[in-house]
């Protein structure tokens, strides 16, 4: 605690004068210890001294508490005696900070004690202090006949959320055994609206030379952006006592005020000291317009300038001369200043109105004007901006929750996929085509896109080969309801002219949080007052946007399988899947005619190796189940081959020529034939041979038939799962006879690994005989003797 004299300020005076520079001077330096903390708490945030009673206004969890506590005696302990009194507020909301940490609010509330005429002495408080004694009429109007008769002081609490509360002392006294009913103690005397700053009260009227008390007759509080209250008793026309009410507004923000003698009230904000005048007779300080009647309050209050801003903390001090003031004011930046008004100077008052004033006052209140124009043009853009994306907001949570209720049955917005052929760039490439459709009443604008990503691995048959994406992002533009959208995408070949089969698509939806919502939050007020500390938090996830799932396909073996010889006569078949050619080299293989013997390895391995064969087999009546009327009027075995063949292209030819084995092409050029034929499987049924059906892959590429071979697997997997659900039973079976294909296949696997470790120790003679045995044990175990139920 610093202490300054007034003396000092008078040698500053004439220091200043002397040099015209302002040195430091040394300022006595009062040490507080800890030991003179009276009542320790984190909550507390005002109080007040009334005598013998210590005030307090602490803030709890949700509510604001008036506590009244004993003070001490001279000569005995410091700390304050036992709690007399408390009472409960209004609520509040207090800033969020962490749990069990005590948070600051950004205003700090304020307390004044009112008494009313007798219960002390009128000047036993100066000007400077928070307790004011009011006159007996406006007294009793502000807080009623109970604290009139008991002569009790009130206590006024300007809380931070604009509310203006009072609370009789003595009534608070009575109830220091439990906390006293807020109904019955509290009253709301007005709502600010804004945070109350200050709270005091004012001499407008004279008085007459045999008056000596000299007691206010008008309350005053004034808001943080300069809303300004004023009560006072007068009378009606019916000469009925009434309080009288008037609101005014000042330049704000407001930082402090103070009153003063003559009924002055004196306020600083960041620009500058203003000083307004409420009292009733007319002089030449006279600042404001008056409606006439007597005992009336101004209808407008016109600030005059001190030249003085930043000022943070302001006290008059009582001993100024008589009809001027002595302010003491400390600056944003910590300087102390006093500021001496005299009546007869010429220098607070406000000038005579000339022309060339007039011109410069009616200059600034349009370039006022043209300021608070730009700002009310500045904040519609920017409420327009969050407008829009509220609603884009709400439209996006209409479409996640039509999407993300309708898992089952068909979807409000949906995304199919399809694979062909086409020829790019003298190279055969294999492209996916999704059709996004909107079935749904909502309409996909800005911030939607739609992603699709492509998996595959570098190896399909190296179980250790690194997965491989690529994601595709396509904006979703103005596509309303019943709209579609078609995006084509290459799956293959890759740089080295490979397609590795099989390859998963998957689509999804993407809505972009950033792209819709960060321009709206980014948008600021430039005219905010720099002294707010509020700042636009980072509502946005660390996510950029919401992800919604549509579909998800499979492109395997048999849907890029492809068959010239069973193209329609007006499509041109495409050739084999190949790299990119020079055309140089392909003109100079046509001028020297056919070769009579192709030396390639695909060639070589068709010549001398016989073909990689796997087989299916499947029950006959599980294929009539599943199929039912599809394969009316064609046998079972074509009906089985278009059943396999139902994504590619060719669908349509088998089914037109009831084929049910046909010659396709991979995608590196080597031939797949798939053969579908009728067989009767014996010693599985003690009833008799079951009819099935032998689905047979054949093929001179071992990788490819093995390709083609998973994914027929995989189509008579879902095919089993779709008929055990619904409640299909097999027939009753030699479970002998399993038991002996299951400890055949055990003892094949037992070899498979014997002969692969043998590969590893043995030499390049001896491992030729080895391999070929492998092969053998592999061909064995890709024909099984089970069938599928």
């Amino acid at each position: 605690m610093r202490s300054v004299s007034r003396d000092d300020k008078d040698d500053r005076d004439d220091q200043d004068s002397e040099d015209g520079q302002v040195d430091e001077l040394p300022v006595p330096v009062i040490p507080v210890h800890p030991d003179t903390c009276v009542l320790p708490s984190a909550t507390l945030h005002a109080f007040t001294v009334l005598d013998d009673v210590l005030i307090t206004l602490s803030q709890g969890p949700t509510q604001w508490k008036v506590q009244l506590f004993e003070c001490p005696c001279p000569g005995e302990d410091p700390r304050p005696g036992g709690q007399i009194g408390e009472v409960e507020l209004s609520t509040c909301t207090p800033p969020a900070g962490s749990l069990g940490e005590p948070t600051v609010p950004r205003f700090l509330p304020v307390l004044c004690c009112a008494s009313p005429p007798g219960s002390r002495a009128p000047h036993g408080h100066p000007w400077g202090s928070g307790g004011v004694t009011l006159e007996g009429a406006l007294f009793g109007l502000l807080f009623g006949s109970d604290a009139s008769l008991l002569e009790s002081p009130v206590i006024l609490c300007g809380l931070p959320d604009g509310q203006l509360c009072c609370v009789v002392l003595k009534t608070l006294v009575t109830s220091r055994s439990a906390p006293g009913d807020p109904k019955a103690l509290v009253k709301i005397l007005h709502h600010l609206e804004e945070p109350v700053i200050f709270i005091g009260a004012l001499r407008t009227e004279p008085l007459s030379e045999d008056v000596e008390d000299v007691y206010c007759d008008c309350l005053v509080a004034l808001g943080h952006h300069g809303r300004t209250l004023a009560i006072k008793a007068s009378w009606d026309e019916a000469g009925h006592l009434v309080p009288e009410l008037r609101e005014y507004s000042l330049p704000g923000p407001v930082l402090c005020a103070a009153r003063g003698r003559g009924g002055r009230v004196y306020h600083s904000t960041p620009s500058d000291l203003c000083v307004v005048d409420l009292a009733q007779e007319v002089s030449p300080w006279d600042l404001t317009q008056r409606d006439g009647a007597p005992g009336g309050l101004p209808s407008l209050l016109c600030p005059a300038s001190l030249s003085v801003c930043s000022v943070v903390t302001l006290s008059v001090s009582s001993r100024a001369p008589e009809g001027g003031a002595e302010l003491l004011a400390l600056s944003a930046k910590g300087r102390l200043m006093t500021c001496s008004l005299d009546p007869h100077s010429e220098t607070p008052h406000p000038t005579r109105v000339t022309s060339a004033n007039a011109g410069q006052k009616i200059k600034e209140l349009l370039s006022g004007i043209g300021t608070v124009s730009e700002r009310v043009s500045s904040l519609k853009k920017a409420v327009d901006q969050r407008d829009k994306a509220l609603t884009c907001l709400n439209e996006a949570m209409n479409v996640s929750c039509a999407l993300l209720s309708s898992r089952e049955g068909p979807r409000p917005i949906s995304c199919t996929i399809s694979t062909s052929w086409s020829r790019l760039q003298l190279q055969d490439v294999l492209t996916a085509t999704c059709l996004l459709e909107n079935s749904s009443g909502f309409s996909l604008d800005r911030g939607w896109a739609l992603c699709v990503q492509v998996l595959r691995s570098s190896r399909a048959l190296d179980l250790d080969s690194a997965v491989s994406a690529i994601t595709y992002t396509i904006p979703v533009d103005q596509l309303g309801p019943g709209g579609q959208r078609e995006v084509t995408l290459p799956l293959g070949p890759g740089e080295d002219g490979a397609l590795d089969l099989p390859v998963t698509v998957s689509c999804a939806l993407f809505y972009s949080l950033r792209e819709v919502v960060g321009g709206a939050l980014a948008v600021t007020d430039p005219f905010k007052d720099p002294s707010s500390n509020e700042c636009t938090p980072d509502v946005l996830p660390e996510q950029d946007g919401v992800c919604l799932p549509l579909s998800e396909h499979t492109v395997d073996m048999l849907q890029g399988l492809r068959f010239p010889g069973l193209a329609a006569p007006h499509t041109q078949a495409l050739g084999p899947l190949s790299p990119a050619r020079d055309p140089i080299h392909t003109f100079l293989e046509t001028c020297c005619g056919p070769v009579s013997q192709p030396a390639g390895p695909a060639s070589l391995r068709a010549k001398y190796l016989p073909p990689s064969v796997a087989t299916i087999k499947v029950s006959a009546e599980l294929l009539r189940a599943a199929l039912g009327d599809n394969h009316a009027g064609v046998s079972l075995c074509s009906a089985t081959l278009q059943w396999l063949l139902a994504e590619n292209a060719v669908a349509d030819i088998v089914r037109a020529q009831a084929l049910s084995s046909v010659q396709g092409v991979a995608p590196d050029g080597t031939d797949v034939h798939l053969i579908v034929r009728e067989v009767a499987v014996t010693d599985l049924c003690p009833a008799g041979p079951i009819q099935a059906m032998e689905i047979q892959v054949e093929s001179s590429s071992l990788a490819n038939m093995c390709r083609a071979h998973h994914a027929i697997v995989g189509r008579l997997q879902r095919l089993v799962m779709e008929q055990a659900a619904r409640g299909s039973s097999p027939p009753d079976l030699r479970l002998q006879y399993l038991h002996q294909i299951q400890a055949n296949h055990e003892t094949l696997l037992r070899e498979v690994q014997t002969l692969r470790d043998r590969l590893c120790t043995e030499d390049e003679a001896s491992s030729c005989a080895t391999a070929q045995r492998l092969l053998q044990v592999y061909r064995q175990l890709r024909s099984p003797s089970l069938l599928l139920l």
